[in-house]
């Protein structure tokens, strides 16, 4: 399973994306765990199994869940309150259960 984080820069959900992978880890769950810049969404949303927004670009959510569903892949912003608490866990549960997982 690959998770896609999309952020202004790629560089800002670092942090999340450390704590997301620790929580997967944790869970003994195959995951792998990327942040990406927006510029790079297209590259990567054909190997992706779910994409979480970074709350800075939800503006462009519309465009991501668009170009996202020619593939099957689901689209969701990042808590505002998680991202800003870095809380990997919940983070994680979000993605898992855009794909029916838990």
């Amino acid at each position: 399973m690959k998770i896609v984080l999309v952020c202004a820069a790629g560089m800002s959900t670092s942090l999340v994306v450390q704590r997301m992978k620790k929580e997967a880890a944790d869970r003994q769950l195959d995951v792998e765990v990327i942040a990406i810049p927006m510029e790079e969404f297209e590259e990567q949303i054909q190997d992706a199994s779910v994409v979480l927004v970074g709350p800075q670009v939800r503006f462009r959510l519309a465009e991501f869940e668009k170009k996202a569903k020619d593939y099957g892949v689901p689209v969701a912003v990042i808590d505002p309150r998680d991202y800003g608490m870095v809380n990997g866990a919940k983070i994680l549960d979000t993605a898992l259960s855009l794909i029916g997982q838990r």
